[in-house]
């Protein structure tokens, strides 16, 4: 019997927050595994999206940039129309966009607090109610959601973070739950911390720094790279009986 395929040929995959990080690798790697891609990145960004559309597009693929605010209730409800404009269809959705502010739990304001979940956890929740909806309709699709190994353990100055990933974690397995029976499925990964954009600020602090390469027991970063090719997997029919699970890609921080 053949194994499960990897592949995503005739498949469209949207990667929201695709312009930079973790979000342009997996674009890149979806693309790679067959898929056509649409990349969403914030209205004043837009240009770091259409650098990873060509980016795509010279993979042989078909891409489209899209603007996407996820805080923005309006942007969140166009993006499933402009998509559906150019493609037939969207198979695939990974929910990248992010971002944390590090404070200590005495220092968090409203602000940051509100930043942090809007972004991760809200943000997260109703693109993948715009999307869900075609693809119950449609009854098949795969979501995954990038969470954190900090929705799953606690760390220093991550309190509204920590707080939305869990929340992510969770809210995946209520969507996996309620889809399952209309075709779509719904995962997570969990990375450890990976040099990026977002965590430029972490690694600027020389006390986190020395002490996050530490508690790894793989001895290292995760890179982009790992993170997409879990995103990938979790998105193919090589995963077609997984549903519900977060997956950490963690360098096993999590097993201690």
């Amino acid at each position: 019997m053949a194994l499960p395929s990897m592949r995503l040929e005739d498949r469209v995959a949207l990667v929201t927050g695709a312009g930079s990080g973790i979000g342009r690798v997996t674009a890149h790697a979806l693309a790679e595994a067959g898929a056509d891609v649409i990349v969403t990145e914030l209205p004043d960004k837009l240009d770091r999206a259409r650098e990873t559309v060509a980016e795509v597009e010279a993979m042989g693929r078909a891409a489209l940039a899209l603007p996407l605010d996820v805080r923005d209730a309006a942007s969140v409800a166009a993006l499933v129309p402009a998509a559906l404009d150019r493609f037939a269809h969207v198979d695939v959705l990974v929910n990248t966009a992010g971002v944390q502010i590090p404070r200590s739990a005495l220092e968090v304001s409203e602000n940051d607090w509100d930043a942090v979940v809007d972004v991760n956890l809200r943000g997260a929740f109703f693109v993948a109610q715009a999307v869900g909806r075609a693809m119950t309709d449609a009854g098949s699709g795969a979501i995954v959601n990038i969470a954190s190994q900090m929705g799953l353990v606690g760390y220093y100055k991550r309190a509204a973070y920590c707080s939305a990933k869990a929340g992510l974690v969770n809210l995946t397995r209520v969507l996996a739950l309620e889809w399952a029976p209309r075709g779509v499925r719904v995962n997570a990964v969990a990375p450890t911390f990976v040099r990026t954009p977002l965590t430029a600020s972490t690694f600027a602090d020389p006390e986190l720094a020395e002490d996050i390469p530490r508690r790894i027991p793989l001895g290292r970063l995760a890179q982009p790279e790992d993170v997409a090719a879990a995103v990938v997997f979790l998105a193919s029919p090589a995963a077609a009986m997984i549903t519900g699970h977060t997956l950490p890609v963690d360098g096993g921080w999590t097993a201690i």
